[in-house]
């Protein structure tokens, strides 16, 4: 059995989904499994190279995992032949300018969503990589969530009959910053570094539609700004120019009607911080993170709406929990994988720069809908 080894450009892994999620849970744990096993049974390894602006920080996290390869020089970590793969974890206006160095370089790309802050930015990406003949593709991490994939089951398995509309409810408290730290980085809510809600989850909402339910045709949104104050890492008041929260109405191919509320200024009261309620003629089912829940046409029972009685029937009792009938290993080490075998044999890849660009199209058109006040059709790229 051979083993390979491959060097992975990590710029962006000092931050919280950078650190967590795509070196230590993904990259590392691949390489403590001894490798991304391919179809001839060979194994590939991965070499991170850390980059970032904190020289610091770099050093910590690679005295921490024992890390040989730190830089914060981007240019000359691209320019080593050994490293074929550039990931971005950057704040999002940082990431078109460092992707674009890093196609020109020759590098297979894998980046965190969106790929950019436009629609047009998001393309010239796309269209710059296949220019250069390198592999690409961008994070949808929801679609790999146990609770997503059965939910794909039961559609793949035809229950729900014809899929008539999608509810989702996402979000939670993010903390001001003065009285409790807030658990999310000041520049999310910040427009002018590439903040807002609208533009980190429509992407998201994105993929999620069009691989579970269909193309989205249009969208109507509303995007608010609930908190305009809150206080940054440093202890420091500044004004919130950014939306953090979303209503979004999406209409899809078929005819499929999905309404998707996302927030940073809700308190959760759902048994996940993100559900999807899906219904249909034959059934329907309720998924979050891990779980899904699902109940029947044949088991749905008769509610008769009477203000003047309390309701004797606990509802969520007639729900069935949809089995696991698998092991689900964490998403964003499970997309890894199937990048790395894409780059090394060409296996299908099929979140690409072009899936990421419809993806921010949405969010741009979300928030054209909701500074115009309507409906907004999307048109096909």
């Amino acid at each position: 059995m051979s083993v390979r080894t491959i060097g992975v450009v990590m710029n962006g892994v000092t931050g919280r989904m950078g650190y967590r999620q795509h070196l230590v849970r993904s990259v590392l744990a691949i390489n403590e499994q001894g490798g991304v096993t391919l179809s001839d049974g060979g194994k590939v390894r991965l070499k991170p190279v850390l980059v970032g602006r904190n020289a610091d920080k770099l050093a910590d996290i690679a005295t921490k995992h024992n890390i040989s390869d730190f830089t914060t020089e981007l240019d000359a970590a691209l320019a080593d032949d050994d490293n074929l793969i550039y990931f971005d974890a950057q704040v999002t206006s940082a990431r078109v300018k460092s992707v674009l160095k890093a196609i020109e370089a020759g590098k297979h790309i894998y980046a965190e969503k969106p790929t950019a802050e436009s629609t047009q930015e998001a393309l010239s990406l796309a269209e710059a990589a296949a220019a250069r003949g390198v592999k690409n593709g961008v994070v949808q991490d929801k679609l790999f969530l146990p609770g997503l994939l059965k939910l794909k089951r039961l559609i793949d398995g035809g229950f729900f009959g014809r899929i008539l509309s999608v509810r989702g409810e996402f979000g939670y408290w993010v903390f001001e910053g003065d009285w409790q730290e807030a658990q999310r980085p000041s520049w999310n809510y910040r427009a002018e570094d590439g903040g807002g809600i609208v533009l980190d989850m429509f992407p998201h909402w994105h993929y999620v539609m069009e691989n579970l339910f269909g193309r989205v045709e249009s969208v109507y949104a509303r995007a608010v700004t609930h908190i305009p104050a809150r206080v940054d890492e440093q202890g420091a008041t500044y004004q919130a120019t950014a939306d953090d929260a979303a209503y979004g109405i999406f209409e899809l191919e078929g005819g499929v009607i999905a309404q998707i509320n996302s927030s940073w200024a809700v308190r959760v009261n759902r048994d996940e911080l993100v559900e999807f309620q899906v219904d249909g003629t034959h059934g329907s089912a309720v998924a979050g993170l891990r779980t899904c829940r699902a109940q029947h046409r044949s088991a749905t029972p008769k509610p008769v709406w009477n203000p003047d009685l309390p309701a004797t029937a606990r509802f969520r009792d007639g729900w069935q929990e949809v089995p696991d009938n698998a092991e689900f290993d964490n998403g964003f080490k499970v997309q890894w994988e199937a990048f790395v075998r894409h780059v090394s044999e060409d296996a299908p890849f099929p979140n690409d720069f072009a899936s990421g660009a419809r993806g921010v199209q949405l969010a741009e058109l979300g928030l054209r809908s909701n500074a115009e006040g309507r409906r907004i059709e999307v048109p096909q790229l």
